[in-house]
Protein backbone atom coordinates (compact mmCIF):
# COMPACT_ATOMS: atom_id res chain seq x y z
CA UNK A 1 0.00 0.00 0.00
CA UNK A 2 1.46 2.88 -0.82
CA UNK A 3 1.26 6.73 1.35
CA UNK A 4 -1.19 7.88 -0.68
CA UNK A 5 -3.64 4.74 -0.23
CA UNK A 6 -2.31 4.81 3.47
CA UNK A 7 -3.43 8.28 4.14
CA UNK A 8 -6.95 8.19 2.26
CA UNK A 9 -7.99 4.32 4.34
CA UNK A 10 -6.66 6.12 7.49
CA UNK A 11 -9.61 9.11 6.97
CA UNK A 12 -12.26 6.98 5.69
CA UNK A 13 -15.01 6.08 8.50
CA UNK A 14 -16.60 3.02 6.67
CA UNK A 15 -15.39 0.03 4.74
CA UNK A 16 -16.42 -2.57 2.61
CA UNK A 17 -15.81 -6.68 3.44
CA UNK A 18 -14.07 -6.84 -0.18
CA UNK A 19 -11.96 -3.52 0.60
CA UNK A 20 -10.85 -5.10 4.25
CA UNK A 21 -10.17 -9.01 2.35
CA UNK A 22 -8.26 -6.98 -0.59
CA UNK A 23 -6.36 -4.69 2.34
CA UNK A 24 -5.39 -7.48 4.87
CA UNK A 25 -5.42 -10.48 2.06
CA UNK A 26 -7.89 -12.63 3.56
CA UNK A 27 -11.08 -13.92 2.03
CA UNK A 28 -14.59 -12.19 2.89
CA UNK A 29 -15.19 -15.71 4.32
CA UNK A 30 -12.15 -15.01 6.86
CA UNK A 31 -14.17 -11.95 7.99
CA UNK A 32 -17.39 -13.18 8.90
CA UNK A 33 -16.07 -15.52 10.69
CA UNK A 34 -14.12 -13.53 12.67
CA UNK A 35 -17.62 -11.74 12.82
CA UNK A 36 -19.77 -15.23 13.53
CA UNK A 37 -16.84 -15.80 16.61
CA UNK A 38 -17.88 -12.29 18.15
CA UNK A 39 -14.16 -10.64 17.32
CA UNK A 40 -15.79 -7.49 14.71
CA UNK A 41 -19.14 -6.64 14.89
CA UNK A 42 -20.17 -4.82 11.69
CA UNK A 43 -23.42 -2.60 10.97
CA UNK A 44 -25.52 -3.69 8.74
CA UNK A 45 -27.43 -1.25 6.08
CA UNK A 46 -29.75 -3.74 4.71
CA UNK A 47 -27.98 -7.12 3.84
CA UNK A 48 -24.69 -4.85 3.41
CA UNK A 49 -21.57 -5.51 5.95
CA UNK A 50 -20.50 -1.75 6.99
CA UNK A 51 -16.99 -2.16 8.68
CA UNK A 52 -16.04 0.97 10.88
CA UNK A 53 -12.36 1.77 11.01
CA UNK A 54 -12.66 -0.30 14.82
CA UNK A 55 -13.66 -2.86 13.04
CA UNK A 56 -10.68 -2.37 10.74
CA UNK A 57 -8.46 -1.82 13.62
CA UNK A 58 -9.91 -5.06 15.51
CA UNK A 59 -9.76 -6.95 12.06
CA UNK A 60 -5.43 -6.07 11.80
CA UNK A 61 -5.10 -6.99 15.64
CA UNK A 62 -6.80 -10.48 14.86
CA UNK A 63 -4.78 -11.24 11.79
CA UNK A 64 -1.15 -10.32 13.75
CA UNK A 65 -2.39 -12.24 16.78
CA UNK A 66 -3.23 -15.43 14.67
CA UNK A 67 0.02 -14.59 12.95
CA UNK A 68 1.59 -14.66 16.22
CA UNK A 69 0.14 -17.79 17.21
CA UNK A 70 -3.13 -16.83 20.06
CA UNK A 71 -5.96 -18.42 19.91
CA UNK A 72 -8.97 -16.81 19.16
CA UNK A 73 -10.26 -16.92 22.72
CA UNK A 74 -7.66 -15.50 23.83
CA UNK A 75 -7.42 -12.48 20.94
CA UNK A 76 -11.40 -11.92 22.07
CA UNK A 77 -10.30 -11.31 25.67
CA UNK A 78 -7.70 -9.17 24.54
CA UNK A 79 -9.78 -6.99 22.44
CA UNK A 80 -12.72 -7.25 24.90
CA UNK A 81 -10.43 -5.93 27.88
CA UNK A 82 -9.99 -2.66 26.45
CA UNK A 83 -12.49 0.31 28.38
CA UNK A 84 -11.88 3.90 27.47
CA UNK A 85 -13.49 4.13 31.13
CA UNK A 86 -10.93 2.49 33.33
CA UNK A 87 -7.93 2.64 31.23
CA UNK A 88 -6.12 -0.28 29.45
CA UNK A 89 -3.81 -1.34 32.49
CA UNK A 90 -5.87 -4.72 32.65
CA UNK A 91 -6.06 -5.44 28.96
CA UNK A 92 -2.08 -4.56 28.90
CA UNK A 93 -0.97 -6.94 31.28
CA UNK A 94 -3.35 -9.87 29.72
CA UNK A 95 -1.57 -9.21 26.92
CA UNK A 96 1.97 -9.01 28.27
CA UNK A 97 1.45 -12.21 30.33
CA UNK A 98 -0.21 -14.25 26.47
CA UNK A 99 2.92 -13.05 24.72
CA UNK A 100 5.22 -14.27 27.54
CA UNK A 101 3.79 -17.80 26.96
CA UNK A 102 3.83 -17.45 23.64
CA UNK A 103 7.24 -16.36 23.10
CA UNK A 104 8.03 -19.49 25.54
CA UNK A 105 6.10 -21.53 23.33
CA UNK A 106 7.93 -20.33 20.00
CA UNK A 107 11.28 -20.60 21.98
CA UNK A 108 10.53 -24.35 23.06
CA UNK A 109 9.54 -25.00 19.42
CA UNK A 110 12.70 -22.92 18.18
CA UNK A 111 15.13 -25.73 20.24
CA UNK A 112 12.77 -28.56 18.59
CA UNK A 113 13.27 -27.40 15.05
CA UNK A 114 16.77 -26.43 15.61
CA UNK A 115 17.33 -30.27 16.69
CA UNK A 116 15.31 -32.01 13.73
CA UNK A 117 17.57 -29.39 11.24
CA UNK A 118 20.41 -30.96 12.74
CA UNK A 119 19.54 -34.86 12.83
CA UNK A 120 18.36 -34.13 9.37
CA UNK A 121 21.90 -32.73 8.05
CA UNK A 122 23.86 -35.33 10.12
CA UNK A 123 21.81 -37.97 7.89
CA UNK A 124 21.66 -36.49 4.77
CA UNK A 125 25.25 -36.02 4.99
CA UNK A 126 25.70 -40.06 6.10
CA UNK A 127 23.33 -40.61 3.01
CA UNK A 128 25.50 -38.80 0.77
CA UNK A 129 28.88 -40.66 2.18
CA UNK A 130 27.17 -44.16 1.31
CA UNK A 131 25.95 -43.16 -1.95
CA UNK A 132 29.30 -41.81 -2.57
CA UNK A 133 31.39 -45.08 -1.97
CA UNK A 134 29.00 -47.09 -4.21
CA UNK A 135 26.87 -48.35 -1.16
CA UNK A 136 29.72 -49.50 0.81
CA UNK A 137 30.58 -47.79 4.43
CA UNK A 138 33.60 -45.40 4.14
CA UNK A 139 36.25 -45.66 6.97
CA UNK A 140 35.36 -44.06 10.13
CA UNK A 141 31.69 -43.98 8.84
CA UNK A 142 29.00 -44.47 11.21
CA UNK A 143 25.77 -46.73 10.98
CA UNK A 144 23.84 -44.90 8.42
CA UNK A 145 20.07 -44.05 9.22
CA UNK A 146 18.50 -45.95 6.23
Amino acid sequence: MNARMKIATEERVSFSITELAEEFGVTSRTIRFYEDKGLINPAREGTTRVYSRKDRGRLKIILRGRRLGFSLQDIKKMLDMYSPESGAKDQLTFTLQKCEEQLAKLNIQRADINEAISELEDGIRQLKDYLSTGGKPSKGARKTIA
